[in-house]
């Protein structure tokens, strides 16, 4: 049973991340907001309106990426402060401060993209050639040119940056703050209830009886706050909308994919072949865990169930080092040492307490370490999550030692393969390590459809396909009401799920839950990044050394290449159907496996 979750003061310190790598405490903040505002008082002095020559340019591109350094290092430790914990009202103040701070910094210092848009291509091309540290973002001046607005615009929606994020802070806030779960009762006992007790514990629960109640009280709660959170995410959209218009892109779709490096083409590829050629393997897979559970029927509740619901290998903290070293020693000795660190540095919050935020994220302010968000349930499947996450730790080292920091804004579209694949590189490790052992196993190909595949193929390949539906509306300046965002989820339930699943009540509230959503078009990339990375660890399993070569390669190169070339340095080709088919092959594969294994072990 889930125990009731611990006040973040409760915590022991072994537990949580350690900000103080960023800065010490709030009075070291403090002083760095001060010498941040001197940076831009002195970049605005000195620069704007003296932008006409190469050197001049290029000398004012190294001060403004010092500038973005210490802007990320604010940024960061202010919201990595408030993300363990929504009820720390100090924190939310010191993140109030900062951001506002550093949008009215960002709107001063908008001069210097206004004016290099604004400067001769033949001036700009002479300063590319000189370049120290900003060579790819004059190139992206360049290609934004059509897009930008005056100077004075410009200006002002850098100044109303925080305003545009409310909406994202406004559901984060009432989502892990303002929403209490009371318990609810199964069989005349009571079951404490949470946000990430019922994401990190609920529907992973054996017990078929608590896990569908959970569903149910967790969804009831959700439907309280249902039309507050449409509102909330329906001002987001029609901002993405208006932004789109004023900046004379044809549509939202054009306007969001744009930052991405990422055709329309690429984007429907993605949604449009997952829903129609992987939906019957997961039917099949949806199948096997209702026969392995004894399951009168197979509902939305049950998807996230194990498929041998007595067998799931527990793992401590202390154990996962090993797992980790041993899982991804294929990259070499500088990752296993950052891995070291990353225990050692304390990385990693490990904790789960009131407030804290749902899920998992990796943050790598600039030079300063990683910053890994998850809730540890002693699970072996956490220890593919974390592996996930020290993929976007190793992804930013390596970016950020070889790049400035106008070039570690990796596009969405790949930014997950890095971890996705440390994932892969786990389950074939424990593959090849428990071969004899066909339970253990079946449990390792069941985590890496029910985990890794599940996770980035299904449940945000289905969020995008929802995302998709909504934006097309929100295009044609029709109205998103919490009934209409309803119904277009559960369609596109009903559409990928055919008569396998019975959608429970519930089950079209699922909108509410994502955060990437308030993130552009990032759901689909999930599944974009997932095929690069299945094709990268099918072909370093084949060429060995070479092929890691390849990938350590593609990690640093950070944002200086696009999605496109990024896959061809790793040797994938994601311009045509061949990658995600062949991706998708993989995992029917997997399933098909399982389903050997079943028949094996019931003799």
């Amino acid at each position: 049973m889930a125990e009731t979750l611990k006040k973040r003061n409760e915590i022991p310190e072994e537990l949580k991340w350690d900000t103080s790598r960023i800065f010490k405490d709030s009075e070291d903040l403090k002083a760095n907001l001060e010498k941040f505002k001197k940076l831009t008082d002195e970049i605005e002095a000195d620069y704007k309106g003296k932008l006409t020559d190469a050197d001049k340019i290029n000398e004012c591109l190294e001060k403004y990426n010092q500038w973005l350094i210490m802007a990320e290092h604010l940024i960061n430790y202010t919201n990595l402060n408030v993300a363990v914990d929504y009820t720390n009202g100090e924190a939310k103040k010191e993140e109030a401060l900062a951001m506002s701070t550093f949008a009215m910094a960002n709107s001063r210092l908008s001069f210097i993209d206004s004016e290099l848009a604004d400067a001769p291509e033949m001036l700009i091309n002479e300063a590319i050639k000189t370049a120290t540290v900003g060579k790819c973002h004059l190139q992206n001046i360049e290609r934004e040119k059509p897009h930008r607005l005056s100077p004075e615009t410009e200006a002002a929606m850098e100044a109303l940056r925080e305003a545009f994020r409310a909406p994202y802070n406004i559901y984060e806030t009432s989502k892990l703050a303002d929403m209490h779960f009371d318990d609810f009762e199964v069989n005349g006992k009571k079951y404490p209830l949470g946000y990430s007790l019922f994401e990190d514990n609920y529907e992973y629960e054996k017990d078929t009886e608590v896990r569908r109640a959970a569903f149910k009280a967790f969804s009831e709660k959700l439907r309280e706050y249902m039309y507050t959170t449409a509102t909330v995410y329906g001002a987001h959209v029609r901002t993405e909308k208006i932004n789109s218009e004023l900046r004379k892109f044809d549509s939202v779709f054009d306007y969001l994919l744009f930052g991405q490096k990422v055709t329309r083409e690429m984007y429907d590829r993605q949604i449009d072949l997952i829903m129609e050629k992987l939906a019957p393997h997961m039917r099949k897979y949806a199948r096997l865990l209702k026969e392995a559970n004894g399951l009168d029927k197979m509902t939305y509740a049950d998807l996230k169930i194990a498929l041998d619901p007595e067998y799931d290998p527990k793992v401590t903290i202390e154990e996962s080092k090993k797992y980790i070293l041993d899982g991804l020693k294929i990259m070499g000795s500088e990752y296993i040492e950052m891995l070291e660190e990353a225990y050692r540095e304390r990385w990693i919050d490990f904790a789960q307490n009131i407030g804290k935020s749902t899920g998992g994220f990796c943050a790598s302010p600039y030079q300063k370490g990683s910053y890994i968000l998850l809730s540890w349930n002693d699970r072996m499947s956490d220890v593919f999550t974390l592996a996930h996450e020290l993929g976007h730790a190793g992804h930013f080292k390596a970016c950020n030692a070889s790049c400035s920091a106008f070039d570690v804004d990796v596009s969405q579209y790949v930014v997950e393969a890095p971890s996705t694949i440390n994932e892969l590189f786990m389950a074939e490790y424990l593959k090849e390590k428990y071969k004899d052992d066909k339970r253990f196993l079946r449990w390792v190909l069941s985590a890496q459809i029910s985990n890794t595949y599940y996770h980035n193929f299904v449940t945000h390949l289905l969020e995008a396909a929802y995302q998709r539906e909504v934006y097309k509306l929100v295009d044609k300046g029709e109205g998103i009401p919490a009934d209409t965002l309803n119904e277009i989820y559960k369609n596109v339930l009903k559409k990928f799920w055919g008569d396998e699943i019975e959608l429970t009540d519930g089950c079209e509230l699922t909108w509410m839950r994502q955060p990437h959503y308030y993130m552009g078009l990032y759901s689909y990339s999930y599944s974009a990044s997932l095929t690069v990375a299945t094709e990268v660890m099918k072909r370093i399993r084949k060429e060995g050394q070479p092929a890691v070569d390849d990938w350590k390669k593609t990690l640093a190169a950070g944002a200086t290449v696009t999605p496109v070339e990024f896959a061809k340095m790793a040797g994938v080709d994601v311009t045509s159907d061949a990658a995600l088919l062949d991706t998708i092959d993989y995992i029917g594969n997997i399933i098909d496996d399982i389903e050997r294994l079943n028949k094996e072990l019931e003799k």
